[in-house]
């Protein structure tokens, strides 16, 4: 069983926080939280993240930039890949297509209002609200085993975060908007931009934060043989 501020604890009780209170979260908490993070295992020990975190000003910036390239060109894609494949299938399709109307039905937006899907949509790109936005680069030199380790360290940081009694949200929204990202940040080549987070106190009033994903069984995903 579980014990309380276990990891599977955190595993279990994290979400994709949609909704933010503007309670400050301070340099000295994102260190530490990045101060836990940086043990994240990644193979050879290459550690092949770069992260800038932004708050204040800077995390203005980034919005007021991003908004202005959304207004001059609201379909361009700046991102160096698909965060996912083409014409998705089963039953990777269905999951997909299953919490977007999950999340939306609790909102109350219908099918239909194209407008208030948008809206909420366009929420990304303003933290949803968060104090503290996080983006994560890699050199694009690197290989898909590197990027999987950049993903371990991402989780390894949203579970510290937890463990704090603090909230996160990734955000793969940015990534068409990459450049625009990079430009403010001076993040220069050859490292990419691969996703945001959001970071800080959620808001447990907030109707879109009693949003849980559906998770797959066990044994849909997983053969045993040998015991």
């Amino acid at each position: 069983m579980a014990r309380a501020g276990s990891v599977s604890d955190a595993l279990k009780s994290r979400i994709s926080t949609r909704a933010f209170l503007d309670t400050p979260v301070s340099e000295a908490e994102v260190r530490a939280l990045l101060e836990t993070a940086r043990w994240s295992a990644s193979g050879g020990n290459l550690q092949p993240w770069k992260v800038h975190v932004v708050a204040g000003e800077t995390r203005q910036a980034v919005i007021d930039a991003v908004k202005a390239s959304l207004d001059k060109d609201p379909f361009a894609n700046e991102s160096e890949f698909s965060v996912y494949p083409e014409k998705l299938w089963e039953p990777y399709r269905s999951r997909r297509h299953r919490l977007g109307e999950d999340m939306y039905e609790l909102l109350g937006i219908p099918r239909d209002d194209k407008m208030a899907r948008l809206g909420q949509l366009m929420k990304n790109y303003e933290f949803f609200g968060a104090p503290v936005g996080i983006f994560f680069s890699i050199d694009e030199r690197m290989g898909p085993g590197q990027w999987a380790h950049l993903g371990m360290f991402m989780m390894s940081l949203a579970l510290a975060s937890e463990e704090a009694g603090l909230a996160t949200c990734f955000q793969e929204a940015w990534s068409p908007r990459a450049r625009t990202v990079a430009e403010v940040l001076g993040i220069e080549a050859p490292y990419i931009v691969y996703c945001g987070m959001a970071l800080g106190h959620g808001d447990p009033d907030a109707p879109v934060n009693q949003l849980r994903s559906k998770r797959a069984e066990v044994d849909e995903f997983a053969a045993f043989s040998g015991f």
